[in-house]
């Protein structure tokens, strides 16, 4: 692999890695070249972005890598969190929402047993939206925080309160959560279907 090559994977691979970030370890063992020359390239990119002023940075933090953005640049970040054009949920939001909202209490490595994948970016765009927040820690080890629904969760969906959610069967299987967060999605897309509706139409699936 050429050097240009390297450099553009291990940019692909901290964008994957997220706010996780990434190991120069696992990196060279990913690329299976010698970690010297990975921490070698990966502060080539270090030098690169900021010298040409990019929007992100590549930051080491605890023995490992992972992109960040400029810290100059928070309150846009911040006014476009809370803009009311980005009030629509994602199809990953609305799963892991369905999950908190039938079975809260919950920690977020119950989430990704449940969803199969990690939840820690749908967490985070939930409560800065405030349809989330932490209810307490688990009584288990390193304390996970325990996430449950909060009163802008139930204005959102216009419900009474968290009883008034259709009785779920359990997440079994992968088709229930699907269907759940699907009824959630249309109430969102403005087909103002009833509670009695959303029973309704499980009931006859």
């Amino acid at each position: 692999m050429d050097y240009s090559t390297l450099k553009s994977v291990l940019e692909g691979l901290l964008f994957v890695s997220g706010d996780e970030g990434i190991s120069a370890k696992t990196a060279a063992e990913v690329v299976e070249t010698d970690v010297d020359v990975v921490k070698d390239v990966l502060k080539d990119l270090q030098k690169e972005l900021s010298k040409k002023n990019r929007g992100i940075r590549l930051t080491e933090v605890a023995g490992g890598y992972r992109l960040t953005t400029v810290t100059e640049h928070a309150p846009y970040f911040e006014k476009l969190a809370y803009s009311p054009t980005r009030s629509a949920l994602s199809q990953a939001a609305l799963e892991t929402l369905a999950i908190i909202a039938y079975r809260q209490p919950i920690t977020r490595i119950e989430i990704e047993e449940i969803r199969g994948v990690k939840a820690e970016r749908p967490l985070h765009n939930l409560v800065n939206k405030d349809l989330i927040e932490e209810k307490g820690r688990a009584d288990a080890l390193g304390r996970p925080i325990l996430y449950g629904t909060t009163k802008a969760f139930l204005d959102y969906f216009g419900l009474a309160s968290i009883q008034s959610l259709p009785e779920p069967s359990a997440f079994d299987d992968d088709d229930e959560l699907e269907e759940r967060t699907k009824l959630l999605f249309d109430r969102i897309e403005g087909r103002q279907l009833s509670m009695e509706d959303l029973d309704k139409q499980l009931d006859t699936e």
